[in-house]
């Protein structure tokens, strides 16, 4: 459970520091980048590359897991900016949310994994709040677009590559899983700071660099949980908590207000972590 708790500190750290960030950074995509390489750096000092020691056969599986990981991380990224100009950010942010369905679907229909009725209701009551403290302000009667669907599908698929890696990856070779997956999310952003022609400049540096120390051990920490905890506790748990602890640091660092409905969603959330944790 500790590198679940790390893992969520370290989401709400990545989250946070993107807010400080908002009025400093010009460039969204250079900062991404900025990001990986600080991610990559911290991988490579992981993984013990040339330490000379008999390696055993699996890094083949690693390393197609990771690039596949990394298409899903930077096109969730691009999707997410598409689909607030599309949809705005309630509608996006509370679909990305919801990619913990996909996660949950992979690990109980193909890996076997079984909760037990409170866990289920624990799950029901997430996403039911996950919905709730999101769509405040705005009216939610917008359809499954294509887009928003897309990025449920896509942000869903990335969190669910630690699951993938966990029961057919070599434990030997996690490191180099995150390795191959920020190396090639880091490759596919730079091509697309390229095209759009975008420039580093010392906020997209500083507050990537600093990103990337938490956003690195947030994935290291939730692989790590999933070999502890069942995926169908650690994914929805992962997510609501860092919702709420988002939503507790929107008030005391940046003075955001919590409405009625958001507390009583708030509630809702610290329930279902119990149920998902009995």
């Amino acid at each position: 459970m500790i590198y679940l708790i790390l893992a969520i500190l370290s989401s709400v750290s990545v989250s946070l520091l993107m807010r400080f960030s908002e009025q400093k950074v010009k460039g969204n995509v250079s900062l991404l980048l900025m990001n990986y390489m600080m991610c990559i750096v911290l991988a490579v000092s992981f993984t013990g590359l040339g330490n000379g020691s008999a390696q055993p056969a699996g890094r083949g599986m690693a390393m197609g897991l990771g690039v596949i990981n990394g298409c899903f991380y930077l096109a969730s990224f691009v999707l997410f900016q598409y689909n607030v100009a599309k949809n705005g950010v309630v509608l996006s942010s509370t679909f990305m949310r919801l990619g913990v369905l996909v996660s949950m679907v992979l690990s109980i229909a193909v890996f076997g994994e079984k909760p037990e009725v409170l866990q289920i209701i624990g799950f029901i009551i997430a996403v039911g709040a996950i919905i709730l403290i999101q769509t405040d302000k705005e009216k939610t009667t917008a359809s499954f677009k294509a887009g928003l669907l897309i990025l449920l599908l896509l942000n869903g698929s990335a969190d669910a590559m630690s699951k993938v890696y966990d029961e057919v990856g070599n434990p030997f070779y996690e490191e180099y899983f995150l390795l191959f997956t920020f190396i090639f999310a880091g490759i596919l952003c730079f091509a697309l700071m390229l095209w759009k022609k975008e420039r580093i400049g010392k906020a997209e540096m500083m507050y990537g660099v600093l990103i990337g120390i938490p956003n690195y051990f947030s994935a290291r920490f939730l692989l790590k949980s999933l070999a502890h905890v069942p995926a169908v506790i650690a994914y929805p748990t992962n997510s609501v908590a860092v919702i709420v602890l988002i939503s507790t640091g929107g008030v005391l660092f940046f003075k955001e207000k919590i409405s009625r409905r958001q507390m009583a969603a708030m509630a809702a959330i610290l329930a279902s972590l119990v149920l998902l944790n009995i």
